[in-house]
């Protein structure tokens, strides 16, 4: 465009297309920088895998309003339940998404049964307590229903309407829409260890299971947090009515007849045994198995034990993304590959790496005293320290989810069970070991990722903290 005569409005004009320029290669960079920044993986036709910081993948996630790289977690239960016909069953830890509230209660209304189960902790709207309620919770719990505030008090004016209940507390749409509901303290008990499940049937035929709570934080970040990007977190779509009939058994030995029935549902250590069940879907095999494992059963015959069994097959290598990982038996079955020439590598989520019962201490060939300064007991350090063991870089706020592993890039296990004794033998959780390539590839990316800035090693923030403890020992 032709440049005014006059001076000042020439000086004008160019300011203005200097602006325009500006924001021009602005919005040019901003635009490449959400482009995804590597081409998609071919999924297998049965098994879906998402992860909610895929870098495949962008999405624009609707409560921040905030253009990130990931799949879009809670798009993809929703499209998942908005094809149910018939039925929808779930047990899920935690659920507080908008969108998945509202799908459900969509379902409802034109006839599909859905049945759900929370733990006890979380089985009520947080807009239902008073502030006395509110004022007994401990410092967790505060920070909960402060980030649960920010998200559905949309005017900010310090007041939480039914308009503002109805777009954003999942619990009040849930209520709304009756959906039946129950928790584990419906067996009679104050709750097992934990319900901490996060799957769902659909129509007898699919399965969403995998390690993300359905939550706000675990699938798209902390609302009050625009750094926040979610848990590290993975969700799969499994399409086998034999899978769901197995998880159908599980789900139905937790409901019993249901909220309104005898007080017949068994959670944690009630439940019947049952081991390990193994099915084949065309490109996979698959196994899964149940928590927690009562006695007289033994520790080969608990899902640590299938982890372990899976783990002693390795040739090649095996790689973790673990969020919690303390259980002794699990970090000898490892050393014993690592001595056998299997390449072992670990991620440990930064708030429990570094903590005394971590056998990622013990991979690194590291003793820690705890509070009381005791050792462990059982504690069997790594006579060689394994230096690829370490912690992921994340958004401030943003923690590792994930438990699985990745063996010889071929084999998967995943599911809700942390590598834990009190996911083992107290816990409600379901773990899955999968045999394919395909889906392997997703998680090997995944792996990469997250591996690629690690902090590995002896790393600063350990010696630091383990020179605290070894001085406030007298050691």
């Amino acid at each position: 465009m032709p440049l005014p005569k006059s001076p000042v409005l020439r000086w004008g004009a160019s300011f203005v297309l200097g602006l325009l320029l500006i924001w021009g290669l602005s919005s040019w960079r901003a635009s490449l920088a959400l482009t995804p920044a590597q081409a998609p993986l071919p999924q297998d036709a049965y098994i879906k895998v998402y992860f909610n910081q895929n870098p495949a993948s962008v999405y624009s996630e609707p409560y921040r309003k905030t253009t990130r790289y990931g799949d879009n977690l809670e798009q993809v239960i929703v499209d998942a339940l908005s094809q149910a016909k018939s039925s929808i069953d779930i047990a899920v830890h935690e659920l507080n998404l908008p969108d998945v509230a509202r799908a459900l209660s969509q379902q409802s209304r034109v006839g599909v049964q859905i049945r759900l189960i929370v733990e006890n902790t979380y089985s009520r709207p947080w807009s239902s307590l008073s502030a006395a309620q509110v004022g007994q919770l401990d410092e967790y719990r505060q920070a909960k229903y402060s980030e649960f505030n920010s998200l559905v008090d949309k005017n900010r004016d310090g007041k939480l309407s039914l308009k503002e209940r109805d777009q954003r507390d999942a619990f009040y749409i849930l209520q709304q829409a009756q959906i039946p509901l129950l928790d584990d303290t419906a067996d009679g008990s104050k709750g097992s260890g934990l319900m901490h499940h996060k799957f769902a049937v659909i129509d007898h035929q699919t399965v969403l299971a995998g390690s993300a709570n359905w939550t706000i934080s675990d699938v798209h970040g902390d609302f009050s947090s625009p750094e926040s990007r979610g848990n590290a977190n993975a969700q799969l779509v499994i399409v086998s009515p034999a899978l769901a009939a197995i998880y159908t058994e599980e789900f139905n030995q937790m409901w019993g007849d249901g909220p309104s029935g005898k007080r017949d549902s068994v959670f944690g250590l009630k439940k019947s045994y049952r081991g390990v069940r193994s099915l084949l879907l065309p490109g996979s095999a698959l196994q899964v198995q149940f928590s927690p494992t009562p006695k007289p059963q033994t520790w080969a015959q608990s899902v640590n034990g299938l982890i372990a069994k899976t783990l002693q097959q390795a040739q090649r290598e095996i790689d973790m993304a673990l969020f919690v990982f303390s259980e002794q038996a699990l970090s000898n079955t490892l050393y014993q590959a690592a001595t056998r020439g299997v390449q072992v590598k670990a991620l440990i989520d930064p708030g429990f790496a570094y903590r005394d019962y971590s056998e990622g201490l013990d991979m690194l060939g590291v003793a820690m005293p705890n509070q009381q300064c005791r050792y462990e007991s059982y504690n069997q350090p790594w006579p060689q320290p394994l230096l690829s063991v370490g912690v992921p870089h994340l958004a401030q706020g943003d923690k590792l989810h994930h438990k699985f592993a990745l063996v010889d890039d071929a084999t998967v296990i995943i599911g809700s069970q942390n590598w834990s004794k009190a996911a083992n033998e107290t816990n409600d959780e379901n773990l899955l070991v999968i045999r394919n390539s395909t889906v392997a590839a997703h998680f090997r990316r995944e792996y990469d990722r997250l591996y690629s800035n690690a902090k590995l090693g002896m790393t600063e923030q350990l010696q630091a903290t383990l020179n605290r403890r070894r001085r406030d020992c007298g050691l």
